[in-house]
């Protein structure tokens, strides 16, 4: 992707803090196309049985490239290459569908501290003729020596930022004493070239996904699996993406080492990804609702 290329090289020499201004620049995609053949290999590899709707996360993927020349700009404060995704927040009015054109716009009003450094929220907005019908807020990381022992949290935010810990190590991963464990309903085998078949599908090419290689370099012993791919992978499993309104969330607790075998869990809205060799290990949790219902 040209925009991970440059953020490579605009990121060099920028200092991360919470406090730095954001530039306020706004990205618009009017009328984007959506490729039928994209959406195929798309759900095909996040495990999504139909095409049509479009999967409730599939807009995320046609507005990341604004997404990602909104972070990889000069003018942003932090540094592309390494952010990891730590949270997700998918609102769906209405269905899409591959026949839609939607208006996209993307921006990042906001950057709030985290206890391992700064977090930018991005949000990503579809409309139709006009009207929103899809909105997605999501946060990335990039971890950093903070001067605080943590973050204040970000008004209205219903867990504290420490909590939301995405592709980043540490005890965040480990499940909270008394937490219930939800009922295990599937598990899945991840290869070690699972990384490197969502970029192909999604556009992000990030290189902690990629290779064992290009991911030790960035922290990581091995490559990791994408936190969208984890995310989408846990909604489709839900069977609830074809719903006309829904609301979808999720933190991202813990890295998911490539190859590895995780357990899909659920019980009611929540539902949770986890691993380890006696699955304690929090990859992901989160929740789906409906309107009158989970």
């Amino acid at each position: 992707m040209p925009a991970l290329g440059r953020g490579v090289l605009t990121g060099i020499g920028k200092r991360p803090s919470a406090g730095a201004p954001l530039p306020g620049t706004r990205l618009l995609l009017p009328a984007a196309r959506i490729d039928t053949g994209r959406v195929l290999r798309y759900a095909r590899v996040c495990g999504f049985r139909e095409t049509d709707p479009l999967p409730i996360t599939y807009p995320h993927i046609l507005g990341f490239p604004l997404a990602a020349r909104l972070m990889g700009d000069r003018a942003f404060p932090l540094p592309l290459l390494g952010l990891v995704h730590t949270g997700i927040e998918i609102t769906q009015h209405r269905a899409l569908h591959p026949h839609d054109r939607p208006e996209l716009t993307v921006g990042i009003p906001r950057l709030l501290p985290h206890r391992r450094g700064t977090e930018a929220v991005v949000v990503t907005e579809a409309r139709i003729d006009g009207e929103p019908v899809w909105t997605d807020r999501s946060t990335y990381l990039a971890r950093h020596r903070t001067p605080e022992p943590g973050g204040a949290p970000e008004p209205g935010r219903t867990t504290e930022p420490g909590r939301a810990t995405g592709e980043s190590r540490g005890p965040d991963a480990s499940r909270g004493a008394g937490a219930e464990v939800l009922p295990s309903v599937a598990e899945w085998e991840l290869p070690a070239d699972l990384g490197r078949r969502h970029a192909a599908v999604s556009g992000d090419y990030n290189p902690i996904h990629l290779h064992p290689l290009t991911a030790r370099p960035l922290g990581f012993p091995r490559a990791i699996a994408h936190g969208m791919w984890t995310f989408a992978r846990c909604v489709a499993e839900t069977g609830t993406p074809g719903a006309e309104r829904v609301t979808v969330r999720a933190e991202f607790r813990a890295p998911v080492l490539l190859p590895s075998t995780v357990a899909f869990g659920r019980l009611g809205s929540a539902f949770e990804l986890r691993g380890g060799r006696d699955g304690s290990r929090l990859h992901l949790t989160g929740t789906v609702t409906t309107p009158g219902g989970a």
